[in-house]
């Protein structure tokens, strides 16, 4: 472990401790951790060529003509990166999907930009982060901090 010291503005302080606290943070150290891995899995996962893992959160009309079937056929047609899915029923009109999604992270987010535009999906986000190993075969790997 490394210890550093980093000069802040003491109102941004006071915020960040307030926002930390009410996250369960019990230390900055651990806060400022989580911050820093945030940052750098946003970097890799910026790169098209690294692997991502995530998921893809849709909410669509299901009485939307054919949206059902389109994402079924997009799923299908991209079924390597779907590892996978569930569907629950928001209420009469409205479905809730979310995939779980692993590869190249230029085509997670084609295949996540190709769904969310699909008319009558109401509204879909793509949150990807990086596992720390991937393997030969681009499987990722568990690895602790």
């Amino acid at each position: 472990m490394s210890r550093i010291g980093i000069a802040v503005d003491s109102d941004l302080l006071k915020r960040f401790d307030r926002s930390i606290a009410k996250r369960g943070y019990t230390n900055r150290s651990e806060a400022f951790r989580d911050l820093i891995r945030d940052r750098l899995v946003a970097e890799q996962t910026a790169e098209p060529d690294a692997i991502a893992v995530g998921t893809i959160t849709l909410i669509y009309d299901h009485h939307a003509h054919g949206v059902s079937e389109k994402l079924t056929e997009l799923q299908h047609a991209n079924h390597e990166l779907v590892v996978s899915t569930s569907h629950a029923h928001l209420d009469h009109d409205s479905c809730l999907e979310v995939l779980i999604v692993h590869g190249r992270a230029a085509h997670v987010r084609q295949f996540a930009d190709r769904l969310i535009a699909l008319k009558g999906v109401q509204h879909g986000r793509l949150v990807t982060t990086a596992p720390q190993r991937v393997s030969k075969n681009g499987h990722p790997h568990k690895q602790s901090d």
